[in-house]
């Protein structure tokens, strides 16, 4: 790619913004609004392409001005306004003081900036040197009541990704009401694409569906005050024939952690309009005179060459360029948690029993989950006390670390800062600090209770009592959890005509308290975490660079969701751990050796107590993390590639390649055996075709002799019989189901 670019033609009224590979290109009319011209594949960036912009006189068609050609109903818009002749959804929508919802912004001038403006309160991708990057900022004023819009657009010198938002500034003498502000509003001019979407429920989140776009309107989100488990905040969108190794592909993320939409609406002449942004219902922003409103980051990334090379546009950007700090490009470490082990019934000694033993097997980190605190022993009692229960830990967390620190390990912690019981000294101190309606029967999850955090003295009060514990206690990491959605979202601290803000200023309160605590102690790392994959978003890598990708930790159910999550985030962002059998979400058994390859395809840990294994497991989970160890860096941050679905067959696989293409390791994974089965290869991806490599498994399952060309693994594939393809002789409980292997690769021969 060559340094990014932005072209402007010599009447200053089109934008080109380019890498060398991609293109995206703006236009203003001779009305100032903004139509879309281009996004795709790089084209020429001195030739005019408005001829792009097609208009014909059509029935029923409602024009702004004396020209009955030009309808903005039919014409790509960068920011589309519902009422003056567009019937489209809209992205921006506002309650002017005349009581009037029309708005008409004109482009009155525009900035060209280096690198990437920061969004002050709000996580966003960012640059490291101002030449990674180019940034447009459209400035469109609505005149009659000078309220001025911001369109940003970002492009990347290494990604192909445009990543936009839109600010809003109310210059008049009154205040307005921005009843919507999408932060992307993408026209395209066909809807020739198949709709990827990623969505499930707890213990099955993100789970891929497919449809095909069809004439209306079809969206994902969330009203949940979280992006929920329902619905990631990805989409994209992909041309019929594209798969993993070839075709179009775009993709759309929304950078933030609360109520969100992205929707495509296909009108009946089958163009598609795209919008991302906060969900408009439930959602009003008061703007005084002066005031200003910033919406999230929107990302949208291109490819022309499969849907791997999108995933790996995404993890590129996000992995490096979204998550952030100390523990960004380090390697991970190797945890052991408490909570399917003991969950509330723990002492000190219990706790440092299970500790000395994970030592023992090579374990990093020791968890600490939840029940330290207040008068924790079941879940409707202490949340919000967050002070060590003496008769649990009668040297608190400070003591309990000293002694997990005294084995050689670091300790690390659970807090669930956001919710309260209402069995709790907090709760009797400020019972006006939940969100709930007056006068109203609230709603209780889990027993738990919404702290507003709209409330700066709610969030400071919650920082201050994380920091005494922090300060303390030398601790590690954090696991941040959040376990039920937000109903009653009420505040005390607002007037009525504010409370459809309560969401909105809800998630900002999240982001600056972890703000602040990443600043304060900027060494831990912080794993997010929503009873499981309740906000498993992008939004949160910007605080913590890793997530617990879901609280089902069956190695199969596994397979399905951490195959959903690698469509948009990298493997050094999914939380993925070896727990007991049976399992305690499905009660399935599957094998100690599936449970580990799995796992090492993320941050990987245990979440049992490896004093109840035999001997002979011991020595597998030792061997399991000799090999994580050794492998860490490959496996979270080497380049990932699909290669087999679980959503379409019994067999899923996968694999990373380093960066110099001389080391590999495929993941394998059989859910089911069958009888007398035929022979089975599968293509690789990613090594370089000049270079042999020898092929090494766990041993059960011994590859060829010889050492493959790469070439050779990637069009006749890597050989996966094994004694299923034809008559097993003996009894081995190798071939029984949910089967796996790991293969690993290293190049014997340099590139020709």
């Amino acid at each position: 790619m060559m340094n990014p670019q932005i072209y402007i033609s010599a009447d200053e009224t089109t934008f080109h913004l380019t890498n060398g590979e991609f293109s995206y290109i703006l236009h203003c009319l001779p009305d100032g609004h903004l139509m879309h011209l281009w996004s795709g594949k790089a084209v020429r960036p001195e030739a005019d392409y408005t001829c792009f912009h097609e208009v014909f006189p059509r029935p029923m068609t409602s024009c702004p001005d004396a020209d009955s050609w030009y309808s903005r109903e039919h014409t790509a818009q960068e920011c589309g306004t519902f009422g003056s002749s567009d019937f489209r959804t809209p992205a921006i929508e506002i309650t002017h003081p005349d009581g009037s919802t029309l708005s008409d912004f004109q482009l009155t001038s525009w900035n060209i900036l280096d690198g990437k403006p920061a969004l002050p309160g709000l996580p966003a991708v960012y640059c490291e040197d101002s030449s990674e990057a180019k940034t447009l900022e459209c400035i469109l004023t609505d005149q009659k009541n000078s309220l001025e819009m911001v369109l940003s657009y970002t492009i990347f010198r290494d990604h192909n990704v445009i990543a936009r938002n839109t600010r809003l500034i109310n210059h008049g003498d009154a205040p307005v009401y921005a009843d919507t502000v999408q932060s992307l509003c993408l026209d395209l001019p066909d809807s020739d694409y198949v709709w990827m979407q990623f969505s499930g429920a707890w213990g099955r989140e993100r789970h891929l569906r497919n449809r095909t776009l069809e004439q209306g309107i079809q969206s994902v989100g969330s009203r949940r005050g979280h992006s929920s488990h329902n619905h990631n905040p990805v989409v994209i969108l992909r041309r019929e024939h594209t798969d993993e190794v070839q075709g179009e592909a775009l993709g759309i993320a929304l950078v933030y952690s609360g109520n969100f939409l992205i929707q495509a609406e296909v009108d009946t002449y089958d163009k598609t309009r795209i919008l991302a942004g906060i969900h408009p219902d439930g959602f009003r922003w008061k703007l005084e005179p002066g005031e200003q409103f910033q919406s999230p980051e929107a990302v949208m990334a291109w490819t022309d060459q499969g849907l791997n090379r999108l995933s790996q546009t995404f993890h590129g950007l996000f992995g490096r360029r979204l998550a952030r700090g100390y523990w960004r490009d380090r390697p991970r470490p190797i945890l052991n948690n408490n909570w399917e082990a003991t969950m509330f019934d723990f002492d000190e000694e219990s706790l440092v029993k299970i500790a000395g033993k994970a030592k023992e097997c090579g374990v990093e980190l020791f968890v600490l989950d939840d029940g330290w605190f207040g008068a924790r022993r079941n879940d409707k009692a202490g949340l919000g006390d967050w002070v060590a229960n003496p008769e649990l830990l009668p040297n608190g967390i400070a003591g309990l670390s000293k002694r997990i620190r005294g084995l050689g390990m670091e300790m690390g912690l659970w807090f669930e800062p956001e919710m309260v019981n209402k069995d709790s000294n907090l709760y009797r101190s400020h019972p006006d600090w939940i969100l709930e309606v007056p006068g109203r029967t609230g709603c209780h999850g889990r027993n738990q209770f919404v702290l507003d955090f709209s409330r700066k003295e709610v969030v400071d009060a919650v920082y201050d009592m994380m920091c005494h514990v922090l300060d303390d206690a030398d601790l590690s990491y954090i696991k941040w959890d959040m376990n039920r959605s937000i109903t009653d979202c009420w505040s005390h601290a607002l007037p009525a005509d504010r409370q459809k803000e309560t969401a909105h200023r809800y998630i900002l309160g999240v982001y600056d308290l972890y703000e602040r605590l990443i600043q304060r102690y900027p060494q831990i790392l912080f794993e997010s975490c929503a009873s499981g994959g309740g906000r498993f978003d992008p939004g949160m890598l910007y605080y913590a660079p890793q997530a617990w990708c879901s609280d089902d930790s069956d190695a199969v159910e596994r397979l399905s969701i951490q195959y959903g999550t690698s469509y948009a985030y990298p493997l050094s962002s999914i939380g993925a751990h070896v727990s007991e059998v049976p399992n305690q979400q499905v009660y399935r058994n599957v094998p100690l050796h599936t449970r580990a390859n799995v796992a090492c395809f993320g941050t990987h840990g245990y979440e049992l107590d490896l004093n109840s294994l035999a001997p002979e497991e011991l020595e597998q989970v030792r061997e399991q993390i000799r090999f994580m160890k050794d492998n860490r860096r490959l496996l979270q941050f080497g380049t990932f590639y699909r290669l087999s679905s679980p959503f379409e067959g019994n067999v899923t696989a996968w694999m990373v390649v380093s960066e110099d293409q001389t080391e590999a390791i495929v993941g394998w994974y059989r859910t089911l055996s069958h009888v007398n089965q035929p022979t089975s290869r599968i293509r690789l991806q990613g090594l370089h075709p000049d270079r042999q490599y020898t092929v090494m498994t766990e041993g059960r399952h011994p590859y060829r002799t010889h050492a493959p060309w790469g070439d050779e693994l990637m069009h006749m594939g890597l050989i996966t019989s094994d004694g299923l393809s034809g008559q097993v002789e003996t009894r081995d409980k190798y071939y029984g189901d949910f089967d796996s292997r790991l293969y690993l690769l290293r190049a014997v021969t340099p590139a020709a």
